[in-house]
């Protein structure tokens, strides 16, 4: 799954826009948890970027096709990340419909942001394929970063992650990871036609995340299983789709509790511990917990 791609806001719409003669790489969710790294990885590479997202300029929205073809203008190359999920109802028609508008426009490369062990993704990353792109896809599970950026930060800073989990375990695997071989396969003609799926060095349950929360905040970070009934019912006290409560079937069955190597195979080096990611995250204050 795609894992909560809920949009930050911490790059500016167009990090750089088109040169005279060198095209651009369109960033879908350019302002998001894997976007805005790899649109910031382009950028030091001195390739220009286009930011995605309906606040961009010109402005991209999923639910507005007339807004895909400006966006598009110039562009050779696009990461394709989709908003709020691959699983939701209507992802492959809008997905295979963009890719058949940014062919056409030019846009030949296309990296899709698929969800490992997700039948409804692949479903997409099958529309994306058809429209005769030179496609890569990055099937990752969960992220690192749902838990300091987005969806489990407010549970992490109450002091309780309660899910219908169980003791399921899970990869965790890092944004950074995923967007370095995301910028691998928009840069590199040897990743091109490959399926890539990525995960983190070792299974976790949830009991474990909110352990590592716990040594490196200094207070205790509790999990506790809830029912699938109750999860949905909190999430409609938050205004959130009901569907988020399918993703953790993902979990619940086992089909990803094991570990996958494409990080390794893509970059050569190991994926990033969690362990890590929560130290350093620690370390910039973000689950500080809240003054009395």
């Amino acid at each position: 799954m795609t894992k909560t791609k809920q949009n930050e806001t911490q790059t500016t719409d167009r990090t750089t826009d088109r040169t005279a003669d060198q095209a651009v790489t369109l960033v879908i969710g350019g302002n998001g948890k894997t976007g805005r790294k790899v649109a910031e990885k382009l950028t030091a590479q001195g390739r220009p970027v286009r930011i995605g997202s309906r606040s961009g300029e010109p402005a991209f929205d999923w639910n507005e096709p007339g807004t895909w073809l400006p966006a598009l203008e110039g562009v050779d190359r696009v990461y394709v990340t989709y908003y709020p999920d691959l699983a939701f109802p209507g992802a492959p028609e809008q997905v295979g419909a963009f890719a058949e508008v940014a062919v056409a426009a030019g846009a030949r490369r296309l990296v899709l942001l698929s969800g490992r062990g997700e039948e409804s993704a692949q479903l997409s990353e099958e529309k994306l394929k058809a429209s005769g792109a030179d496609w890569t896809v990055v099937r990752a599970s969960w992220f690192n970063q749902n838990f300091d950026e987005s969806f489990f930060l407010e549970p992490v800073l109450a002091g309780v992650i309660a899910l219908p989990t169980a003791d399921a375990v899970e990869a965790f695997v890092d944004t950074g990871d995923i967007a370095d071989v995301v910028v691998a396969a928009l840069t590199d003609d040897r990743h091109i036609g490959r399926t890539y799926e990525l995960s983190g060095p070792r299974l976790m349950s949830f009991a474990d995340v909110a352990a590592e929360l716990s040594k490196v905040t200094g207070r205790e970070i509790a999990y506790v299983p809830v029912s699938d009934e109750a999860y949905r019912a909190e999430l409609r006290e938050h205004g959130l789709p009901e569907d988020f409560a399918e993703l953790f079937t993902l979990i619940l069955d086992g089909r990803n509790a094991h570990l996958v190597h494409g990080v390794e195979e893509v970059l050569g080096r190991a994926p990033r511990d969690f362990a890590d990611f929560a130290r350093e995250a620690a370390a910039t204050g973000v689950w500080d917990a809240p003054s009395s």
